[in-house]
């Protein structure tokens, strides 16, 4: 099943599927983003049984909303093995919307060659949605329509470069202020900066591991 087949037998319904959002969706997909296997919690929220995921790309889920630019930053990452912490918006077998924030481990055979990926996809706050992302998709898909993904790419680029900060950081950050000034993580403290290390500590939290 392709992207092109699996939107054409799909409505798009701008509502978003009501589910558990403190649940964790996992999944594992081979080195080509096929599908190997997708916990109860994906099952739910997609809406495909185990049998139609299993497979399949895992792009059976990427909603017509979401840029290219950012699935091509994201596999440019996973696939030299480095984590990388985007903000999805999936598409639902009803034609219906979920917002998740993904997070990788990645398995390596005994040649050091990626063998597969394990997934965890958790909700993100509406507010870091509707005020951040959702008008940053809707330009750079607007960008793709009009120009390509090169000058999609080359806008976020720029975009992350006023604001001196890489997606994953700006990620971040957009999540930390939104949970610090829910008093989600009071303990935190400002000195929780942009590094690497701190990032891993950040988002260790945000997925329990």
């Amino acid at each position: 099943m392709n992207q092109e087949n699996h939107l054409q037998n799909r409505v798009i319904i701008d509502k978003e599927v009501s589910w558990d959002k403190t649940q964790v969706i996992m999944s594992k997909t081979n080195a080509y983003g096929i599908i190997e296997y997708a916990n109860e919690v994906f099952v739910d929220v997609c809406g495909y049984e185990d049998y139609e995921l299993m497979g399949q790309p895992h792009n059976i889920i990427r909603h017509p909303d979401m840029p290219k630019v950012i699935f091509k930053v994201l596999w440019e990452n996973i696939k030299n093995g480095k984590n990388f912490h985007a903000i999805v918006k999936n598409l639902a077998k009803s034609g219906r919307y979920y917002w998740v924030i993904t997070d990788f481990e990645i398995a390596r055979d005994e040649n050091d060659v990626i063998v597969n990926y394990f997934a965890r996809r958790q909700a993100v706050p509406q507010e870091v949605i509707a005020m951040h992302i959702e008008p940053l998709y809707k330009k750079l898909l607007q960008i793709e329509a009009a120009s390509g993904i090169e000058f999609s790419e080359k806008y976020l680029i720029g975009f992350l470069e006023e604001k001196k900060r890489t997606y994953v950081e700006y990620i971040k950050e957009l999540i930390f202020e939104h949970e610090k000034s829910q008093s989600k993580f009071a303990t935190y403290t400002e000195e929780e900066d942009a590094d690497e290390e701190e990032h891993r500590g950040f988002f260790s939290r945000l997925f329990g591991r």
